[in-house]
């Protein structure tokens, strides 16, 4: 009886889904983390697409300054649930195609999270990936692509902390991971977290 009981309990455990949310400030290390994980087979719906396909749609060229300008409309004219309602939508058609563990990359504000959060209440896993500034500054301004100035990495920070509610995610997350050492180092520290279990 105890190991027919076990093995339902084993069963409902490989049968539940994870939704794993990375969340920090840009350079954290979302995308890399977000690419090991998608190369362990785990698919991805991305925050940042859903402003993205916005410009693309209105033939705007895909900056830094535009998608800022592009994200603060969206949720003016819709509401600051516009995004993570269109993520929702994907999520839920990833859970009926069959899939078990689904990456959330790119979870910016705090009404994002607590939607989220409404929908997927066990699901949802929560990982902040939180680097020493100096070397998140450092990344940036070292990108080969769309580069910032020092200057603008503030203005950056400040506009994701102050208008877009950002820190409320990173605040409550599930697991933190002080990414600041080598990939292989992070992505043994990302393992021990909820995508194995």
């Amino acid at each position: 009886m105890n190991n027919q009981i076990l093995r339902l309990k084993n069963q409902k455990k490989s049968n539940s889904v994870k939704i794993i949310a990375l969340v920090g400030l840009a350079g954290s290390g979302k995308s890399t983390a977000t690419t090991y994980l998608k190369e362990k087979g785990y698919p991805s719906v991305y925050f940042g697409g859903v402003i993205i396909k916005a410009l693309t749609d209105q033939n705007l060229e895909i900056t830094p300054e535009n998608e800022k300008k592009m994200r603060t409309k969206l949720r003016e004219d819709f509401g600051k649930d516009i995004v993570v309602n269109k993520i929702v939508e994907q999520i839920q058609n990833l859970i009926k195609s069959g899939q078990k563990r689904i990456i959330a990359d790119g979870l910016y504000t705090w009404t994002e999270y607590k939607i989220l959060k409404k929908h997927f209440p066990t699901e949802l896993k929560v990982i902040a990936l939180v680097p020493p500034k100096n070397l998140r500054h450092k990344r940036i301004s070292s990108r080969p692509e769309r580069a910032m100035s020092l200057a603008e990495i503030n203005d950056r920070d400040f506009n994701e902390i102050e208008t877009l509610e950002k820190g409320g995610p990173i605040a409550i997350a599930d697991y933190f991971i002080v990414n600041k050492g080598s990939n292989i180092r992070t992505h043994l520290k990302i393992d021990k977290n909820p995508q194995r279990n």
